[in-house]
């Protein structure tokens, strides 16, 4: 058998570095959304969304809160992934239910001066 001037490669190392080339080609600020379907695998990009990204923090949409528990558990192996690709480190990766509201500073004011008006009673 005649030797190959190009040796045999797996090809997940090819793909890995044609997707990485194409990621560095989009706005910086877009990488981690373009990646987010590459970290977390088919099955559980078909059923969430990611949001937006800002300040090293992914927003990703899940279905319920028994996704956003389980995918927790799995962000700092998203992360990784993550930034083997993004221009721009990402730190965190917040799970926000579908249909829901985040949380925001004023609302948990809110609820804190209630607790405190109902004290004073």
């Amino acid at each position: 058998m005649a030797q190959s001037k190009f040796p045999m490669q797996p090809a997940a190392a090819g793909l890995d570095k044609v997707v990485a080339r194409a990621l560095r080609k989009a706005p910086p600020e877009q990488t981690p959304l373009l990646a987010w379907p590459l970290a977390c695998g088919s099955a559980v990009a078909a059923r969430t969304h990611a949001l937006d990204f800002s300040d090293g923090i992914l927003r990703v949409e899940v279905p319920d809160t028994g996704w956003r528990r389980e995918l927790q558990a799995l962000a700092p192996r998203y992360i990784a992934t993550l930034n083997r690709y993004a221009a721009h480190n990402v730190r965190r990766v917040e799970f926000v239910v579908a249909g829901r509201k985040p949380a925001t500073g004023a609302s948990s004011n809110t609820s804190s001066n209630k607790r405190t008006r109902s004290k004073r009673a």
